[in-house]
């Protein structure tokens, strides 16, 4: 995750970060991604019931009950694993987590028990009742994903009217005082209506907005084909820079951040070399403490059964189960070499990762997204846009 305001608006600098330092018990949650110690952010796909049918859903999620799923003693359980392995946020996520019947219980269990809770929802079930419980239970932030202007919308998620409901979850949030903020992934058919997406920060009084770059994995497999060409994504990747510094120039408090393609953080560093010149050297530093991509070191994913994954795109490898063993003893045994390679994986990249001047800042990028092309985990990731001459001559 790269925070472009922060970064690029200078909204956070480094001495902002050492001075809590970079312990990820002392960070607030806005400086969390350039912690010393990096434990993982974890997503728990509570549940894969979801009342739509996106396209592009990692975890091939319908309107059905699933078999298996963690209880919700054994869901308490595992938050307790959490806490005692000092993880920093939970992320509730689905399918739909508005569809698990205990959603709230094990939010305000985890949050009394001191995690930093928050919520991804597709915002289509959001109401006035639910948002004051999303809000009395203490859950910090709530993610609502849009896919595009609202036919483009209401395309993905198979659903007519999906847009208004989602809108309309953000403004019932907004009514509340609820934390809120947009969640898009980008694909070449949603790539012709970003600009109009990022407008409705403005429009729509929208504090923050977070831009997934498309990831092969679920439905999204069958995607390859409909993400967007390397130069439709750096295009994209100037549209949103261009976005943040006009926020900041017309003094309106917004916050952006790209997701899923770290090459963004190289292509930010050279933008401030040329036009901040005077900042590049902290902005290089701050990237380096966060690391780039941090799936199997700063991220976790648990899925509806209690299996751990690497991060929410890996259902297809399973490092243990929550139901057998605690999370931290998992997460902590690099016994099986794919988890050990993540954690080091620097030495065993190939062909442009490999060689690539900026693995301080990108750390080989999306691994996932890498072995969906090549059929190998240490290939170089297709989606990164940055020429030859660029990653290979710190330029």
């Amino acid at each position: 995750m790269l925070g472009v305001t922060k970064l690029l608006c200078g909204t956070a600098t480094a001495s902002d970060v050492m001075r809590y330092g970079r312990s990820s018990k002392e960070l607030p949650s806005n400086l969390l991604s350039f912690s010393r110690d990096k434990r993982p952010v974890v997503v728990w796909n509570m549940t894969r019931t979801c009342n739509l049918s996106c396209i592009h859903c990692y975890s091939e999620s319908k309107d059905k009950a699933y078999e298996g799923e963690l209880t919700t003693e054994q869901g308490k359980k595992m938050i307790d694993d959490l806490i005692e392995f000092k993880v920093p946020t939970i992320l509730f996520s689905g399918g739909e987590p508005l569809m698990h019947p205990d959603i709230f219980e094990l939010a305000e269990y985890a949050i009394k028990g001191g995690l930093r809770a928050v919520f991804s929802t597709n915002g289509t079930l959001i109401n006035e009742d639910n948002v004051k419980r999303i809000k009395d239970v203490g859950l910090s932030y709530v993610g609502i994903s849009i896919d595009g202007t609202e036919e483009v919308n209401d395309r993905f998620r198979a659903k007519k009217g999906a847009f208004r409901e989602a809108m309309n979850g953000i403004q019932t949030c907004l009514k509340h005082g609820m934390k809120v903020g947009l969640r898009f992934t980008l694909n070449k058919h949603n790539y012709p209506v970003l600009d109009e997406v990022l407008n409705l920060l403005e429009e729509e009084n929208i504090p923050r907005c977070c831009v997934y770059h498309l990831v092969y994995a679920g439905r999204g497999t069958k995607m390859m084909e409909a993400d967007v060409t390397r130069e439709e994504a750096r295009k994209a990747v100037d549209m949103i820079f261009d976005k943040a510094l006009y926020f900041k120039e017309k003094g309106i408090t917004k916050e952006i951040l790209t997701v899923d393609n770290h090459c963004d953080a190289v292509y930010m560093y050279m933008r401030i070399k040329k036009t901040q010149p005077e900042r590049a050297e902290e902005v290089l530093k701050m990237l380096q403490w966060n690391g780039g991509a941090s799936s199997g070191i700063g991220v976790a994913d648990i899925d509806n059964l209690g299996n751990v994954h690497a991060d929410q795109f890996w259902k297809h490898h399973t490092f243990g189960n929550v139901k057998e063993r605690k999370f931290g003893d998992i997460w902590t045994d690099t016994s099986d070499p794919i988890m050990a390679g993540l954690k080091d994986r620097k030495k065993l990249l190939k062909g442009r990762c490999g060689k690539c001047e900026y693995l301080d800042v990108c750390n080989g990028n999306f691994r996932v997204r890498a072995e969906a092309v090549t059929g190998d985990i240490w290939e170089s990731d297709p989606a990164c846009y940055l020429t030859d001459a660029e990653i290979f001559n710190r330029i």
